[in-house]
């Protein structure tokens, strides 16, 4: 299974992206989808989930300007980025709780998408 996230990029504060992430492979169904966030120094932290029956969870931070969206069919998840601040700077990764067989669930992450906010 591999998680290929698009979209990162440099934007001037208040300004939007929109980032993707394709998971591939064997994949019987695919749970909890989530974006996470690390910026240097510190935690890696949650910025948004989704889960399968669509319930969704944002990071304080980000409640009212990141939507977060799934299309279950194509096993993407995307995360609409909007009124961008210089401290959404971070690298952004993607997560996703997969099911590979009857007996494999685990967690799987990307290689993460750069995003830079100036001010």
């Amino acid at each position: 299974v591999q998680l290929v996230e698009s979209g990162g990029g440099l934007v001037q504060a208040g300004g939007s992206l929109r980032l993707s992430c394709a998971a591939s492979g064997i994949i019987l169904s695919i749970h909890a989808m989530g974006w996470y966030r690390q910026a240097p120094g510190k935690q890696r932290e949650l910025v948004a989930a989704t889960t399968s029956g669509g319930s969704t969870n944002y990071a304080d931070s980000v409640k009212g300007r990141f939507t977060i969206s799934r299309d279950t069919a194509k096993n993407m998840v995307y995360l609409q980025m909007n009124s961008l601040k210089p401290e959404d700077t971070a690298v952004y990764y993607c997560n996703a709780d997969i099911v590979t067989s009857l007996l494999k669930r685990q967690d799987y992450w990307g290689q993460g998408t750069q995003v830079t906010v100036s001010s």
